[in-house]
């Protein structure tokens, strides 16, 4: 790849395919994806067989896979929807991981060149992050940057990051009573910066757009928290912001990194907010709880794998958030037999599931 010293052997793309035709969305990314080996997971609510043109190197998962890998060991693990896509994650077998909504194209940059999404999210996983310490130039490790004058030399070396958060233009990523009350706003600014979210602060990660270590946050990026009545479009779900909030406290307590900002793509409209109102309004109501949780969870110095923090997290999740709504008592019973099944399926070193037809 152009900046690092990664191969793209050691790349996975996964797409969660909640609609069928992935024609338009494979072909606008083909420059970029050829390259690579993607793997597909099908809905398992998506009935019509999918549409994928010739010319990639992929993998497809459906249903049966799901039932076949997963199996009776677990009713509380869902993949449906978009929490389909993190079956890729456990049975990808590569290094790193670029996973991107299809509802999602490549975007341009300020001079109107296409951005390369894939380049951009390995460069900002291979090159370190510096969390203990804010760089007032954002990323020091980006191209034309460095570190300012009076930051520790001790801490220049940074750490190594676990996840990339990406932005992306035109749909912006409200949550369905904002999006109701603003129906015509989109983000059209496109900011040309990289930036580590600084060690103790929390962010909303959203799945529409990252990439990640598998080894480092893979065991982490599990939907766990899943509404009552969650849908088919972002407004409706809090899977991806909760997994992002067990992945960031457990990268603060074992010293890894999160990177936010560049790689940027276009993000199509989609759904009805107002006609999402009722079902996002859970999630609404619940992140009053949750965030003050995670900013309260201290992990202990015996969970020295991220295998290990969720477990922990599971156990506190139980012990302080449970009794306040089922909801989350099938959270950490999802995330226990996740972490199950990740140290059964996820972590092995040889090929994964064999897949339905690639």
């Amino acid at each position: 790849m152009s900046q690092t010293n990664i191969g793209d052997d050691e790349v996975d793309i996964v797409i969660g395919a909640l609609h069928a035709d992935l024609t338009s969305f494979l072909n606008e990314w083909r420059p970029l994806f050829s390259r690579f080996h993607l793997i597909i997971v099908k809905d398992p609510d998506l009935k019509e067989e999918l549409k994928i043109p010739e010319g990639f190197n992929l993998h497809v998962y459906t249903k049966s896979d799901i039932d076949r890998v997963v199996g009776l060991s677990s009713t509380a693990i869902n993949f449906s929807g978009y929490s389909c896509r993190y079956f890729g994650y456990l049975v990808s077998r590569k290094k790193y991981i670029f996973s991107v909504d299809d509802d999602c194209i490549p975007a341009k940059d300020n001079k109107g060149l296409s951005v390369d999404a894939v380049d951009q999210h390995i460069t900002n996983l291979a090159t370190p992050a510096t969390p203990f310490f804010f760089n007032t130039l954002y990323d020091p490790f980006c191209k034309g940057a460095d570190f300012v004058r009076g930051y520790p030399f001790s801490l220049r070396s940074g750490v190594t990051c676990a996840l990339s958060c990406g932005l992306w233009l035109n749909l912006a990523d409200h949550d369905a009573p904002t999006q109701a009350l603003k129906p015509g706003h989109r983000n059209s600014r496109y900011v040309d910066a990289v930036l580590t979210v600084p060690a103790g602060a929390l962010m909303p990660v959203s799945g529409v757009n990252i990439a990640f270590n598998r080894e480092l946050a893979g065991p982490a990026l599990f939907p766990g928290l899943r509404l009552a009545a969650e849908g088919k479009l972002r407004w409706e779900t809090v899977e991806d912001i909760w997994c992002g909030l067990c992945v960031k406290v457990i990268c603060d307590h074992l010293g890894h990194g999160v990177k936010t900002g560049l790689p940027y793509v276009w993000r199509n409209d989609r759904g009805n907010a107002i006609e999402s109102l009722k079902k996002e309004w859970e999630g609404v109501k619940l992140m009053e709880e949750v965030v003050p949780f995670f900013q309260s969870v201290r992990l202990s110095q015996a969970a020295v794998t991220t295998e290990d923090c969720m477990l922990e997290i599971v156990a506190l999740v139980k012990e302080r958030l449970a009794a306040l709504d089922p909801v989350f008592a099938r959270a950490a019973q999802a995330m226990a037999d996740w972490i199950k099944l990740w140290k059964a399926v996820g972590s092995g070193s040889g090929s994964g599931s064999s897949p339905s037809n690639g």
